[in-house]
């Protein structure tokens, strides 16, 4: 690519060129590198539509890996009337990725694929370090699009075998049958079924939890995924108090994690926090313990996991001359 290119990446190109165990990998060293204070990651901001039934939110963040540094930003929406007004993914997303030595944008990427394997890859650390480590059975609780990466992250980091899919829509179940029915042992279940297993991600925009305490096994671990924003909540709070409850950043989860209600009504405070994923990452804290019962990860989704994965997605396309490559950038006006 010439000097001062900017590569365009379109969906199939950020597939192609993001390796799950490697977006996993990536994952990691940014909530490493968000814990040891080499990262800024400033407040996710909104806007708001209702008139529209959606919105808008930016997502710019910069970290220093031990042998790499990045900076980005990850233009994204929520709009749950798309699929069937617009035939569009209720999440879309741009990401901006750019050299933080000179600020060209090396890549204007596909954000949405970008969202759904980051996602993924976060729920899989959050499970390395909180699940037990003979995980076989794997319980998910919504069959959307997020639903995906969370099998085929999950499965990297343990020995998933059996998995038990929930949803209202049995068309989405179906098709998330079809899509894994060859490489695991993976069939429709109710949301108890699904709660029983040794791993539960839960992937839902419910704003009344659907999964409560006595759902859940002894020590099944739970990667709360669906909520990003005020108002949602997947997971009782019965289950929330009696757990080890690990968050992805303080700020974030208490005002649109899945605690964020809860928080709000005094159900919660500090002292119900075990802590967050990155100080389990750099061994400030133990991760699962024998004594530990049942875990749930709150993640409420990261700017510094969009740049890390879009590291990733970024250095294999510029490698295989992946993309459409243009000038975005006249280096003739300085």
């Amino acid at each position: 690519m010439a000097e001062h290119e900017t590569l365009l990446l379109n969906p199939q190109d950020v597939t192609d060129n993001a390796k799950m165990g490697e977006v996993i990998r990536a994952v990691e060293d940014a909530f490493a590198a968000y814990e040891r204070g080499d990262a800024q990651m400033p407040a996710k901001s909104y806007i708001d539509l209702p008139q529209y039934n959606g919105d808008f939110r930016s997502m710019p963040a910069y970290l220093e890996a031990e042998d790499w540094d990045a900076a980005g930003i990850k233009w994204v929406n929520v709009h749950p009337d798309n699929p069937e007004d617009y035939d569009l993914p209720t999440v879309l997303g741009t990401m901006v990725y750019s050299d933080p030595r000179n600020a060209v944008p090396l890549a204007i990427m596909d954000g949405t694929t970008l969202t759904r394997l980051r996602t993924g890859a976060a729920a899989a650390v959050a499970t390395k370090h909180l699940a037990v480590e003979d995980a076989t059975s794997l319980g998910i609780v919504g069959a959307g699009v997020q639903s995906y990466t969370q099998l085929e992250g999950i499965s990297q980091v343990r020995p998933i075998e059996e998995v038990v899919v929930s949803d209202v829509s049995e068309r989405a179940v179906a098709k998330f049958i079809d899509r894994f029915e060859d490489e695991f042992d993976v069939r429709a279940g109710s949301i108890d079924e699904a709660a029983s297993c040794d791993v539960l991600s839960t992937v839902t925009p419910v704003e009344e939890p659907i999964v409560s305490r006595e759902m859940v096994g002894e020590h099944t671990h739970v990667n709360a995924m669906g909520a990003d924003a005020e108002g949602k909540h997947e997971l009782a709070d019965e289950l929330l108090l009696a757990a080890k409850l690990v968050i992805d950043d303080y700020t974030q989860t208490t005002h649109s994690g899945e605690i964020n209600v809860p928080w709000a009504a005094g159900v919660l405070d500090d002292e119900d926090i075990y802590g967050e994923l990155g100080q389990i990452v750099v061994g400030e804290r133990p991760g699962r313990e024998a004594a530990d019962g049942v875990t749930v990860f709150d993640s409420t989704g990261l700017a510094i996991q969009d740049v890390a994965a879009a590291h990733v997605v970024y250095e294999h396309a510029e490698e295989k001359g992946n993309g459409y490559p243009f000038q975005l950038v006249d280096s003739r006006l300085r």
